[in-house]
């Protein structure tokens, strides 16, 4: 979209529906109650594999696995085997995701804590100053797929098979970023590398603001929009993907009023409406 009031009207979204009142009910609002980032980062992986489905069931399920991981998850991991965390999982399910899946998820990331010292030094293995941050998600993805003895592509599906790869681009948004809703924690991954995390809510509202004409919601899309906002925002391309998403869940900000006032402009007459 070439209107030059676009970018107003998405810095007051943000101004407006970028807090922490405004989180709830998201799967984010797990990780506040983690300082260290190293269970924050633990914490992160789990609510943003189980991120997809209905809101209430996410936050059920999340909080299901994190409640069974005290009381921190990172000594957690530490002190567990294969076999223990099979046990403790048994059982759970979520929509396609089973305990074993969940179990051979955190196993890995036992490995790779184990190996690394934390999944942030993992993924800084693989990431480098270079044009896009794919290689890294890759390498992390493969990382914590190894030594497993279950597949659970379910929760983390390679971005080489051309997924949008959306939780995990949103588990990094919520790492990377620091903002008054994103806790950050990774403070050695630039945020201008960030991809927008793509779902189907996200994809429509930008081939409503003209951002892409790409009909499928995958890697090659994520990065075209994400190209988009970057022309906005350099640093820091993910920056509205917070409020972009609140609209259709507040029911003081109706979607087509936002886009009627990215086309027109009149974002005075917007900020009186709502």
């Amino acid at each position: 979209m070439s209107s030059p009031f676009l970018k107003e009207t998405l810095e007051y979204l943000y101004r407006k529906y970028n807090r922490r009142e405004f989180v709830h009910p998201d799967p984010l609002e797990f990780l506040y109650d983690y300082e260290d980032p190293r269970d924050r980062e633990i914490a992160g992986l789990v609510a943003s594999s189980l991120a997809y489905g209905r809101v209430l069931q996410i936050l059920k399920s999340v909080s299901f696995v994190l409640d069974r991981m005290t009381p921190y998850p990172s000594c957690f991991l530490e002190n567990s085997s294969m076999e223990s965390l099979s046990r403790t999982f048994s059982g759970f399910k979520h929509r396609f995701t089973t305990g074993d899946e969940i179990a051979g998820m955190l196993f890995g990331a036992r490995n790779v804590i184990m190996k690394y010292g934390s999944l942030n030094r993992c993924f800084t293995s693989a990431y480098t100053d270079s044009e896009s941050i794919v290689p890294a998600i890759a390498g992390f993805v493969k990382a914590l797929q190894a030594g497993s003895r279950y597949q659970y592509s379910s929760l983390l599906p390679p971005p080489e098979k051309g997924s949008a790869c959306k939780r995990l681009n949103l588990f990094l948004r919520w790492m990377v970023r620091c903002d008054d809703v994103d806790p950050g924690g990774w403070n050695n991954v630039s945020p201008a590398k960030l991809i927008i995390p793509l779902d189907t809510h996200m994809h429509r509202i930008c081939l409503a603001l003209q951002l892409t004409k790409r009909k499928q919601a995958n890697m090659k899309t994520a990065m075209e929009i994400t190209d988009a906002f970057r022309t906005i925002v350099p640093d820091d391309p993910v920056r509205y993907d917070f409020a972009l998403t609140r609209l259709g869940i507040r029911q003081e900000m109706d979607i087509m009023t936002f886009l009627d006032e990215c086309n027109t402009g009149e974002a005075a007459r917007w900020k009186e409406c709502v």
